[in-house]
């Protein structure tokens, strides 16, 4: 990853950003090295693999203890700001709906996310973001329920 998750070429470390401050425009270093140490306590819980989300979330699906974060491209922009787009949302909401652990999905605002959503009978959250540009925007989190996400 690249920028704030954002694999489209141009963007890099390496780029001025807003205001000159590069990535840190973006992400704060303070702010980033506590999420960067809190991961620190809970890295041997952690486990990261490298390869298609599909066929990891079939063949764990029946595990109820694991939780899955899923971030797909985004349906709206995800031609512009990702090299690799192509994404069938709809087997992808299919998918999570089989998954027997928790999951959180980040998806962008759009009444298409929206309809898929309410169609596999997840619940949403938007939250505030911000883009590169300073627009303020929302974005959706999305899961079966958030109880278990926000005791």
């Amino acid at each position: 990853v690249n920028r704030g998750g954002i694999l489209a070429d141009g963007a890099s470390f390496m780029k001025n950003g807003e205001n000159g401050k590069g990535i840190t425009s973006r992400w704060y270093p303070q702010t980033l090295k506590k999420r960067i140490l809190s991961i620190a306590e809970i890295k041997t819980k952690i486990k990261f693999i490298a390869g298609d989300g599909f066929e990891v979330c079939e063949q764990n699906y029946h595990r109820n203890d694991a939780i899955y974060f899923i971030d797909p491209p985004y349906l709206k922009a995800g031609r512009r700001l990702y090299r690799y787009s192509a994404v069938d949302h709809e087997a992808l909401f299919k998918l999570a709906s089989k998954l027997e652990g928790d999951f959180l999905m980040s998806y962008d605002n759009t009444e298409e996310t929206r309809d898929l959503a309410s169609r596999y009978e997840f619940a949403i959250q938007p939250i505030a973001m911000k883009n590169t540009h300073h627009a303020k925007k929302t974005e959706l989190l999305i899961s079966r329920n958030f109880d278990w996400f926000l005791y």
